[in-house]
């Protein structure tokens, strides 16, 4: 069986690191990395009891997620996020990001809102 602990390790100990899930599959992103796969259930629950900010857009419209991640900035993992005001190919911190999300319908864990205001222009 598969043990994702060490890459939610990693995660947790990088700026920014953080699990995505969307209809097709997982990413678990840190510092220089991603570990993606299929079936994300059991990393999902290892990764909320470990405290990692974990966004989960399966339920979301698939236009809408690529719109934010087409239009909105990267989630600055490993790195500083650019100045605000953030747009496409800029980095963000991670809870601008998550909460674009958050306000399209996505289930949001380990990451309260920011109330930064929308960063794309959709929203």
């Amino acid at each position: 069986m598969f043990d994702p602990t060490p890459w939610i390790s990693k995660a947790l100990s990088s700026e920014g690191g953080h699990m995505f899930i969307n209809r097709g599959g997982f990413c678990l992103n840190y510092d220089n990395g991603t570990l993606s796969g299929y079936q994300p259930d059991a990393v999902k629950r290892q990764s909320i009891a470990s405290g990692l900010p974990v966004c989960d857009a399966s339920d979301v419209d698939p236009s809408v997620i690529f719109a934010i991640a087409s239009r909105g900035p990267m989630i600055a993992v490993g790195r500083d996020a650019d100045p605000h005001p953030w747009r496409a190919h800029s980095y963000a911190p991670l809870y601008a990001v998550f909460d674009a999300y958050r306000r399209a319908g996505a289930e949001i864990h380990n990451m309260p809102p920011s109330h930064v205001g929308p960063i794309i222009d959709h929203e």
